[in-house]
C-alpha cells in the first residue's frame, strides 16, 4: 500500500470542516451511534435464602436478590431473554420504560401478554428511547416481585453530562420487603378469606434487612464513603405494599431525579418514596472524616388504621480513615436518623409539592395545554359479595375490594393486548370504563351507606395523540389512604394535589403548567385529590393501577387503549413470534 501525501493545508481544511460539522451538526454525528443493542439473559430459579434467623426458598433471577442490574445508555436497544425453571408462571415489567411502540414488552400479565410459563421462554425486545434515569424492573403476576426485582439505570448518551455536579460514585440503593412466609400462600388465602392479607415482617435495602432486627447485623448493607467526596444514590423503592420514610444520620440529601426526570435540585435531610417511584439523591460526605459512623434508615409512610408492618431497615455509612489514623480499631459511636411519624400526612404533601421539572430549552417540560378529554376517577376501598355458604373477613362479612370509579378490575384470562390488536375483545373487556364516578358523595366526608363495588374488564379507549386530564380522589369508603398510581407506556404531569375534595371550578386555576413533576407514580394524597396530564402517543394498551400489590390484588386497577395514529411510525407493530400463550 503507498501512503497518500496530502498537502499539510488540506489535512488541517479537512480537520476544520469535521470539527464545524460537529459543532454546527451534532445530532448527524451522534445519528450514527444512537445506542447498541445489549443482551441479557434471566434464568427465573428458586433459591434458598436466609432471613431473620430462617431459611427460605424464594424465586429469583439468576439466584440473586436483588436481582441483576441493568445498564443500558439512552438510545440502546435491549434483548433480554426470561427463561422459567419455576413452577410458577411468570412475567417482568420495565417499570417507567416508555415502550414506545413495544407494548409486547412491557409485562403486566393478561395486559400486554400471557405469563411465561414453566419450562418456557420470551425474549424481551425494547429500544429505551429519549429516557435517562433511574428506573427499575419486576415480576408483575401475582405477588412474585417480593423477589423479583433489580435496578434499571439508564445512563445519559455518551459525551452528555448531568446537569448536577458530576459524582465520585454511583449507588443503587433497592428498598424490599420480606415475609418469614410463603407470600404466594399469603395472598391465595387472603383471596379465599376476603380479609387481608399478612403484614410483612421486615423491610430490606439492597436485599439486606440490617441490625434493627434479630439475627440481621451480618445482613446489612454498608456504605463506605471518602471524605470531601460525592455520591449519587438511585434510590428505588421495590417493597410490596408500603410507601417509605428514609434519612441517612446527620446528612442532607439533595433531591436531582424522580422517576427518571431530572428535577429543579433541592435539599432534604427525609426523602419519601411510594412503592413504584424511584429518586436520585447526592449525597456530600463531610471533608473530614468524622469520628462516627451513620445509620441510613427506612420505615414505613401509612395513613389507615389498617394494620402495617411498623419495624425500621437500616444500612450504615461509613468513613474511610486515612491510613495513617489510630482511630482505626477504636468503636465509634452510631449516629441515628430521626425519621417523620408514620401518618405524617402534611410532609409527605410537602415534600411531593418540592419536586419540579428542570423546565430548560435542553429539558423541557412538555405539559399538554390544551385538553381533549377530562376524567375524574375515585380510587379506594370498597367491598364485594361473599361467595355462597362462605362468610368472608371483609367488613358485614364481605369481602374486601378496591375500585377505580366503583369499578373493581377482573384480571381476564388472555391479555388485552392481543385482544385488541387481532380486534377479539369480544367477551374479554368492554370499553365502557366510566369517566367519572356512579354518582356524586363527599369522598372525603361521611362514606355512602352502600359501599359495594360493581366488577368488569372495562377499558378506556383513547384516539392516538390525546390530550388528556385526570383527576385522582381519594375515598374515605373503610378509610383513607394515599394510593401509589403507576401508569405503564407513559410519563405524565403533577399539575395539582390537595387535601379534601376537587374542586372543578376552583382548583384547576391553581394547576402548575410551568415546571410540574413529571413522573410515572403518583402518590394520591390520603383524603385529597391528584390531578395529571398526560399526552396519549404511544399505540397500545397501557396498565394503570395502585402500586400497593394488595389493593392491586383486591382490582384497583383498569387500563387505557391507544388506537393507532395515521402514519407508520404511529402504529403499533403485530406481537413478536415466540410472544407466550395463554
Amino acid at each position: 500500500m503507498g501512503s497518500s501525501n496530502l498537502p499539510a493545508a488540506a489535512i488541517l481544511r479537512a480537520i476544520v470542516l469535521s470539527l464545524y460539522s460537529f459543532f454546527i451538526f451534532p445530532d448527524l454525528v451522534v445519528a450514527k451511534h444512537t445506542g447498541i443493542t445489549r443482551h441479557y439473559k434471566f434464568n427465573i430459579v428458586m433459591q434458598n435464602v436466609t432471613r431473620l434467623c430462617q431459611t427460605k426458598s424464594i424465586v429469583t433471577v439468576n439466584g440473586k436478590i436483588p436481582g441483576p442490574r441493568i445498564i443500558a445508555r439512552e438510545g440502546d436497544r435491549l434483548l433480554i431473554k426470561v427463561v422459567n425453571l419455576v413452577q410458577y408462571n411468570v412475567t417482568l415489567h420495565w417499570h417507567g420504560v416508555r415502550q414506545r411502540r413495544s407494548g409486547w414488552a412491557d409485562g403486566p400479565a393478561y395486559i400486554t401478554q400471557c405469563p411465561i410459563q414453566t419450562g418456557q421462554t420470551y425474549l424481551y425486545n425494547f429500544t429505551v428511547t429519549g429516557q435517562r434515569g433511574t428506573l427499575f424492573w419486576h415480576a408483575h403476576i401475582s405477588w412474585l416481585r417480593v423477589t423479583l426485582y433489580g435496578s434499571f439505570v439508564i445512563l445519559p448518551k455518551k459525551n452528555a453530562s448531568y446537569p448536577f455536579p458530576q459524582p465520585h460514585k454511583e449507588v443503587p440503593i433497592i428498598f424490599g420487603e420480606w415475609w418469614k412466609a410463603d407470600t404466594e400462600t399469603i395472598i391465595n388465602q387472603a383471596t379465599q378469606t376476603g380479609g387481608a392479607p399478612n403484614v410483612s415482617d421486615a423491610f430490606t435495602i439492597n436485599g439486606l434487612p440490617g441490625p434493627l432486627y434479630n439475627c440481621s447485623a451480618k445482613d446489612t448493607f454498608k456504605l463506605k464513603v471518602e471524605p470531601g467526596k460525592t455520591y449519587l444514590l438511585r434510590l428505588i423503592n421495590a417493597a410490596l405494599n408500603d410507601q417509605l420514610f428514609f434519612s441517612i444520620a446527620n446528612h442532607s440529601l439533595t433531591v436531582v431525579e424522580t422517576d427518571a426526570v431530572y428535577v429543579k435540585p433541592f435539599k432534604s435531610h427525609i426523602v419519601l418514596i411510594t412503592p413504584g417511584q424511584t429518586t436520585n439523591v447526592l449525597l456530600e460526605a463531610k471533608a473530614t472524616p468524622p469520628n462516627a459512623t451513620f445509620l441510613m434508615a427506612a420505615r414505613p409512610y401509612a395513613t389507615g388504621p389498617a394494620a402495617f408492618d411498623n419495624t425500621t431497615t437500616s444500612g450504615i455509612l461509613e468513613y474511610e480513615k486515612p491510613s495513617v489514623s489510630n482511630s482505626k480499631n477504636k468503636k465509634h459511636p452510631l449516629l441515628k436518623p430521626s425519621l417523620p411519624a408514620f401518618n405524617d400526612t402534611t410532609f409527605s404533601m410537602k415534600f411531593s409539592q418540592k419536586i419540579r421539572s428542570l423546565a430548560t430549552a435542553k429539558f423541557p417540560a412538555k405539559v399538554p395545554k390544551k385538553i381533549d378529554r377530562r376524567f375524574f376517577f375515585t380510587v379506594g376501598l370498597g367491598t364485594l359479595p361473599c361467595s355462597q355458604n362462605q362468610t368472608c373477613q371483609g367488613p358485614n362479612n364481605n369481602r374486601v375490594a378496591a375500585s377505580i370509579n366503583n369499578v373493581s378490575f377482573v384480571q381476564p384470562n388472555v391479555a388485552l393486548l392481543q385482544a385488541h390488536f387481532f380486534n377479539q375483545s369480544k367477551g374479554v373487556y368492554t370499553t365502557d370504563f366510566p369517566a367519572n364516578p356512579p354518582f356524586k358523595f363527599n369522598y372525603t366526608g361521611t362514606p355512602p351507606s352502600n359501599i359495594m363495588a360493581t366488577t368488569g374488564t372495562k377499558v378506556v379507549v383513547l384516539p392516538f395523540n390525546t390530550n388528556v386530564e385526570l383527576v385522582l380522589q381519594d375515598t374515605t369508603i373503610i378509610l383513607a389512604e394515599s394510593h401509589p398510581l403507576h401508569l405503564h407506556g407513559f410519563n405524565f404531569f403533577v399539575v395539582g394535589q390537595g387535601f379534601g375534595n376537587f374542586n372543578s371550578s376552583k382548583d384547576p386555576a391553581k394547576f402548575n403548567l410551568v415546571d410540574p413533576a413529571e413522573r410515572n407514580t403518583v402518590g394520591v394524597p390520603s383524603g385529597g385529590w391528584v390531578a395529571i396530564r398526560f399526552l396519549a402517543d404511544n399505540p397500545g394498551v397501557w396498565f394503570m393501577h395502585c402500586h400497593l400489590e394488595v389493593h392491586t390484588s383486591w382490582g384497583l386497577k383498569m387500563a387505557w387503549v391507544v388506537m393507532d395514529g395515521i402514519r407508520h411510525n404511529q402504529k403499533l407493530p403485530p406481537p413478536p413470534s415466540d410472544l407466550p400463550k395463554c
